[in-house]
């Protein structure tokens, strides 16, 4: 595909094996185009047998198309060249659709021309913020999923230029974990403009020098299908462009599924191809298509968020302990309404040397639901327990927390899970998690902090606990802050200080707030 400055994007194009005129499906992506998509989607040759013409593009700096790669900053521009382009492709009948994730998801949704725009998209695991949907979670730089990715475009940067032992340091430090302690460095020397890494030169915990992708209100009104996953990161960006998508006067469908990032469990793709089938083909869907349908992250049963939930589930719980929660997992209470026994006061201690670890949830390259007892024995994570539920629960919404810190460095993270206990406390499954960093001289002040968590809907069945876990770390998933103003925050050093955390519990309050309300940045 030419561009207007001569920069040719290369595309591969899957045709129906009969001939005719048929609707095209775009995908612009910045892995190879025979990859196509098919981490997450199916086959180019199977949407082609059901009578679409699929093209598949490496956007530019990318696979073998020409130019360099400056990330999403480049994809308004081409955007637009590449939907008027693939409208008029030989075999089009001129109708276009979208759909692709991640990287991918965003493509569908830059272009520098309000005028061209396709008529449907499948936008999937996607945002339009980069600090907050793409970049960092609570304050802190996702560092793990971060700089993972950061490495992942830099090794196709460094192999377009030939660089075998650059492409095979990056690889090995990837696959040995050793990315964790030097990755910034190999995207110092590799990748200096990179986009990844200029990600971790901005502030996380501010606004300024972020960019916001702003599609046209006419984009945002075309028929949209969201797609977006409990276990993964962009799952605030989908809920956002639902969110910009009603304002504007759209009319989108939503599906959130119990996914990580990779891992849909079987995809969408009839889903996916009924959607186009409706609104590239004028055919009806074989079935009613509802608006929102959520997965349930332990029963994986597919429902309507309108489905009325158990009121425990939305009005806000309370913390009590007499001072063990961090030696005795069982002696810290999360108190239902009603229940007495509310305050105290804990001391966490957070050791830089041994920082708690990050494990599952939706910030970490293992994603998913995850065991965590283990954790919860240590002494440096607090924990609080329901009583058994008599009857089964739902958890629908976004989980916030409240409560008063202070710490006695400038500067410390608070790290939840909320995890329901089995088996009389021998399993305890996390279901969500947050993150907050809390910068600078104000941490030393006793202050009403908040953490959001990753939204999500689950059930607890009876003979079940709701448990709540506090610990000044997630490592790798967000680096270590050290409690040292002169010392960034990243893999530990020697400069980095055992930080005490005193959690006042008297006015600490846990609850949901419907998802449709806005996380706070």
């Amino acid at each position: 595909m030419p561009c207007p400055d001569g920069v040719k994007l290369a595309t591969r194009i899957w045709k129906p094996a009969v001939g005719g005129l048929w609707p095209v499906l775009l995908v612009r992506q910045p892995y190879h185009r025979a990859i196509a998509s098919t981490v997450t989607s199916a086959h180019p040759t199977w949407y082609a047998s059901q009578g679409y013409l699929v093209a598949v593009q490496d956007v530019r700096g990318r696979g073998d198309s020409d130019g360099s790669f400056a990330g999403f900053a480049q994809e308004a521009g081409d955007g637009a060249t590449a939907l008027a382009w693939a409208r008029s492709l030989p075999g089009s009948n001129g109708r276009l659709g979208c759909y692709g994730f991640s990287y991918q998801g965003l493509t569908q949704l830059l272009c520098d021309d309000p005028t061209i725009r396709p008529d449907c998209l499948v936008p999937a695991m996607a945002g339009l913020d980069e600090r907050l949907h793409w970049a960092s979670d609570g304050g802190a730089h996702r560092w793990a999923l971060g700089l993972a990715w950061a490495l992942q475009l830099t090794a196709e940067t460094v192999r377009r230029r030939g660089e075998e032992m650059a492409w095979q340091a990056i690889r090995h430090s990837l696959r040995s974990g050793a990315f964790l302690e030097d990755g910034l460095a190999l995207l110092e020397r590799h990748d200096p403009g990179g986009m990844g890494l200029g990600w971790f030169r901005l502030d996380p915990g501010h606004a300024d020098g972020w960019t916001v992708h702003d599609p046209s209100e006419t984009l945002l009104r075309q028929p949209m299908l969201l797609l977006g996953g409990w276990w993964d990161a962009q799952l605030e960006g989908i809920f956002d462009l639902q969110d910009r998508s009603l304002r504007a006067g759209g009319d989108p469908l939503l599906r959130i599924g119990d996914w990580t990032h990779l891992d849909w469990n079987g995809g969408l793709d009839r889903l996916q191809l009924a959607f186009f089938d409706h609104h590239l083909r004028d055919r009806p869907p074989p079935h009613p298509l509802a608006r929102e349908r959520f997965a349930d992250l332990t029963t994986a049963d597919w429902a309507q968020p309108s489905e009325p939930l158990h009121p425990e589930g939305v009005a806000p719980w309370r913390l009590g302990s007499q001072g063990l929660a961090c030696i005795d997992g069982d002696e810290g209470r999360l108190l239902r309404p009603g229940e007495g026994g509310a305050g105290g006061n804990i001391w966490l201690v957070h050791d830089p040397w041994r920082p708690v670890p990050g494990r599952g949830g939706h910030l970490g390259l293992d994603a998913g639901p995850a065991e965590r007892a283990d954790l919860d024995r240590r002494g440096d994570v607090a924990c609080f327990s329901s009583g058994t539920f008599e009857t089964g629960l739902t958890l629908q919404g976004r989980p916030r927390l409240e409560l008063e810190v202070a710490a006695d460095q400038p500067g410390f993270d608070l790290c939840a899970a909320l995890s329901i206990v089995r088996a009389g406390g021998r399993q305890v499954w996390q279901i969500s998690t947050a993150v907050a960093r809390f910068p600078g001289p104000e941490a030393q002040r006793r202050q009403r902090r908040v953490l959001v968590f990753q939204p999500l809907r689950a059930s607890l069945a009876s003979g079940e606990r709701l448990r709540l876990s506090l610990a000044g770390a997630a490592w790798p998933q967000i680096a270590v802050i050290s409690g040292n103003p002169d010392q960034l925050p990243g893999p530990v050093g020697p400069a980095h200080r055992v930080i005490t955390l005193q959690l006042m519990l008297s006015e600490a309050k846990l609850w949901l707030q419907p998802i449709g309300s806005a996380k706070l940045g």
